[in-house]
C-alpha cells in the first residue's frame, strides 16, 4: 500500500519555478509540498551567467540548493517522487506517484522541459561548457570565436544568422540530414556567405569539456570553439493533458497572465509554458503563480468565512521572545 499525502498546494517540480512559487507560498503561511523527480534542467548548466544578482556566474546546481534551503526556512515539504498521473476529485486533485499518492486544494505544475542534445558521438562531456541551447543565455560567453549550429530547418538558419552578432566564424551542421529551410532562408544563407557542412559527425574532438572540432566521414575536420543545437525541446506536459488543460501544438500549457491554465485551481509556470526559458523567467513566473493561487485561497477563504488564521500558539511564542536590541 502507497502512503498518502496531502498539502494546501503542491508544487510537481523542483527547478527554478517550482522553487520561487514555493518560497513565495511558504512566506504566505501555506502549507505547500513541492514533489521532485531531480530531473531539472538548471542542473546542466555549469556557470549561469545572466541570474540577476551573480556577476560572477553561479552553477545551476548551487542556485537550486540555495533555493530549497530557502524555501525550508519558510516550512515548504519536500517529497522525492515522480508523478505518473493526476485527476481531479470533490474541490482536490489527486495525484498517483512511484512511491507515494497524493491531493492538494490547488496545483501548479512546473514540470519543465528536456532540451534535445545533438546526436554527435562524445559530445554529452560539452554540454554547459562549449555546447549549448540557447544563444539568448551563452551566445554572449563564445563572442569572436568559431561557431556551429546543429540543425536542418529554418529555425538553424535564423539562428545561425542571430549569432552574427557575437561572431563572423558561423557555420551550420547538419549531420547528414536534408536540409528542410525555405528558399528564402536559403537566399540569407547565401546573403551572409554561411558555410553549411552536409556531411554525418562521425566525434566530436574536446579537451576537457571545450570543443576543438567535429569530425566528419570523408571531409576534413571543422575547427570550432562552440556548438549551438536546435533539435527541438520535449515539454513535460502530459499532467495537464491528463486534467484537460489546453495545451498547444508545441506541447507547452497554456497559461494567462496569472498562470491560470484553463483548469480551475490548475496553474502553471516556467519553461513548460510559452514563455522564453529563461532562469530568471522562470523565477518570475513561479512567483506570479504563487501569489495568484495564494489570492486565489484567500478569496476562498472569504467566501465561505474559513480564513487562515494565526494560530494562538505561534502568538504565544512570538510574545516570548526578546526584542530586537
Amino acid at each position: 500500500m502507497k502512503s498518502r499525502r496531502s498539502a494546501e498546494v503542491i508544487i510537481i517540480g523542483g527547478g527554478i519555478a517550482g522553487l520561487s512559487a514555493a518560497i513565495y507560498l511558504g512566506r504566505a503561511k501555506r502549507d505547500t509540498l513541492v514533489i521532485d523527480s531531480g530531473k531539472s534542467m538548471a542542473r546542466w548548466e555549469p556557470d549561469v551567467q545572466n541570474y540577476l544578482g551573480f556577476p560572477d556566474g553561479i552553477s545551476g546546481n548551487e542556485l537550486l540548493r540555495r533555493a530549497r534551503n530557502q524555501a525550508r526556512r519558510y516550512h515548504v515539504k519536500f517529497a522525492r517522487d515522480e508523478i505518473l498521473s493526476a485527476r481531479t476529485g470533490v474541490a482536490q486533485f489527486q495525484l498517483r506517484g512511484c512511491k507515494s499518492n497524493y491531493t492538494c486544494r490547488r496545483l501548479l505544475l512546473a514540470t519543465g522541459i528536456f532540451h534535445i542534445p545533438p546526436a554527435i558521438p562524445g559530445v554529452k562531456p560539452c554540454l554547459g561548457h562549449s555546447m549549448f541551447f540557447c544563444k539568448d543565455c551563452d551566445g554572449y560567453r563564445v563572442q569572436n570565436r568559431s561557431i556551429a549550429v546543429y540543425g536542418w530547418s529554418n529555425e538553424t538558419v535564423e539562428y545561425a544568422l542571430a549569432m552574427l552578432a557575437y561572431s563572423r566564424r558561423v557555420a551550420i551542421v547538419t549531420d547528414g540530414h536534408k536540409p528542410r529551410w525555405s528558399r528564402h532562408h536559403e537566399k540569407w544563407i547565401r546573403a551572409h556567405r554561411i558555410p553549411i557542412h552536409r556531411l554525418t559527425i562521425r566525434d566530436v574532438r574536446h579537451h576537457r569539456g571545450q570543443i576543438q572540432s567535429l569530425q566528419f566521414n570523408g571531409e576534413p575536420d571543422l575547427n570550432i570553439e562552440g556548438l549551438f543545437t536546435t533539435r527541438g525541446d520535449i515539454y513535460f506536459s502530459h499532467l495537464a493533458e491528463n486534467l484537460g488543460a489546453k495545451v498547444n501544438r508545441a506541447g507547452e500549457i497554456v497559461v494567462g497572465v496569472d498562470m491560470r491554465t484553463t483548469v480551475k485551481g490548475l496553474y502553471a509556470a516556467g519553461c513548460v509554458t510559452p514563455a522564453n526559458c529563461q532562469m530568471i523567467i522562470a523565477a518570475g513566473q513561479g512567483a506570479t503563480a504563487a501569489q495568484a493561487i495564494n489570492r486565489n485561497l484567500f478569496e476562498e477563504g472569504l467566501a465561505k468565512l474559513s480564513l487562515k488564521m494565526w494560530k494562538k500558539p505561534d502568538l504565544a511564542a512570538s510574545q516570548t521572545r526578546e526584542p530586537p536590541k
